[in-house]
């Protein structure tokens, strides 16, 4: 039996719980929709090589992944682990603001690596919030986090088509608009307190052994995060490629868009996409995708093809996470919901980071060619998955039975 299936009635719910989850979602979103595909844009305009740009980006992440972990733990011994959002909000807001008094390569580093340290909480703390309003209430997570794949792609559309008129300059103003976002909405974030002890009781007594230190779920998280690590060289140099190649700001924020779009379209399925195939289905589907995905990607293909590989982004970020979701859900208690999302979320920044760190300089090697290394990297996290797939205790073939070997 799914944890999620023990949920309570609705009427327990925080007052207009899906809304309000799905907007406080949408805020890092906004930062992260400019900072992602153009923040490499404002650091060329500083004369940064492709060496440097790749260390700016990557030690941000290593930041990220050492206080997510650390962060989340604390907040499961929150009273409200929703308070955590205010103050990553407003000092990612100082540090943006800080960002425009910045001007070298190492006052850049040593900036944004903070605001790395300080974002890090915000986002599994919210996926925290929506996985326990998926546990307790029975919400639809797709139709709650899809309204932050939309606000990215708002933020990245509004972001590419500034960039277009006024140039690399206008991504700091977005993030900072995006931070205030940030913290607002984390006053607005639901209280949902610490998990009642009938809750625990109840996962308790689930058929399966639901704890985070299960090497079966640790090994398809380390999985995931190596496929998407796979993505590495699109985010750092993609725009900048492409920009290359004569697509304005507006069109290079289309391509981006499609991607999140197709995303968003998954998401809006995501029910009824995980009633029809079990999650290990979609994470082994996703990760596949992915290595096609980066072998075509060298190929001269123009615009439309680049659209449609950007639109795979349905499979290869989607279906994965969207999988690795509902594996947490069913292998770990309510009340170690943030510490998952942290090692998740951890796992992803870590392999992110060393592949970003290591595109600069794969990058400036092999240019476009890169991209076969960022296939073979997806290849390993689908080999991960698969040994965590045959792994796992409750899988058919160890003498288990449960839907979730599929």
């Amino acid at each position: 039996m799914s944890l999620a299936s023990q949920a309570p009635a609705r009427e327990d719910a925080p007052r207009w719980f899906p809304q309000r989850s799905a907007l406080v979602f949408c805020a890092p979103m906004i930062v992260n929709g400019t900072v992602l595909p153009f923040f490499p844009v404002w650091l060329e305009t500083h004369s940064l090589n492709d060496h440097q740009i790749g260390v700016i980006l990557a030690v941000p992440m290593v930041v990220r992944v050492i206080f997510a972990p650390i962060l989340a733990m604390f907040a499961d011994r929150m009273e409200e682990r929703t308070g955590i959002l205010v103050w990553s909000g407003l000092l990612c807001l100082a540090t943006a603001v800080a960002l425009f008094w910045t001007q070298s390569f190492w006052p850049i580093l040593l900036v944004f690596a903070l605001q790395g340290a300080v974002f890090a909480p915000y986002i599994p703390v919210v996926e925290s919030m929506l996985i326990t309003g998926v546990r307790r209430w029975g919400f639809d997570y797709g139709s709650m986090r899809l309204w932050a794949s939309l606000a990215f792609i708002a933020s990245t559309l509004v972001g590419g088509h500034l960039i277009g008129l006024y140039g690399g300059a206008m991504v700091l103003p977005v993030m900072t608009v995006g931070c205030i976002v940030m913290s607002a909405m984390g006053l607005a974030a639901p209280r949902i307190g610490r998990v009642p002890r009938r809750a625990v009781a109840a996962t308790g007594k689930s058929g399966q052994r639901a704890s985070l230190s299960r090497f079966d779920l640790h090994l398809v998280m380390i999985g995931s995060s190596v496929v998407q690590a796979g993505h590495a060289m699109l985010y750092a140099f993609a725009s900048i490629y492409w920009a290359q190649l004569g697509y304005s700001g507006t069109a290079v924020g289309i391509l981006w868009s499609a991607g999140v779009l197709a995303e968003v379209i998954a998401f809006f399925f995501a029910r009824q996409l995980s009633r029809t195939f079990g999650a290990w289905t979609l994470i082994r589907f996703g990760a596949t995708i992915a290595v096609c995905r980066w072998l075509l990607f060298p190929l001269d293909i123009g615009y439309l093809g680049y659209f449609v590989l950007q639109c795979l982004h349905a499979f290869t970020f989607a279906f994965c996470h969207i999988g690795i979701q509902r594996r947490i859900v069913d292998a770990v208690h309510e009340e170690q919901e943030a510490s998952a999302q942290g090692a998740y979320y951890f796992y992803n920044g870590i392999f992110m980071a060393a592949a970003t760190f290591a595109s600069g300089y794969i990058y400036a090697a092999f240019g476009l060619h890169g991209y076969y290394v960022m296939s073979a990297i997806a290849a390993v996290g689908l080999g991960c998955v698969i040994v965590a797939w045959y792994l796992q205790p409750q899988r058919a073939g160890s003498g288990g039975k449960t839907s979730e070997s599929r």
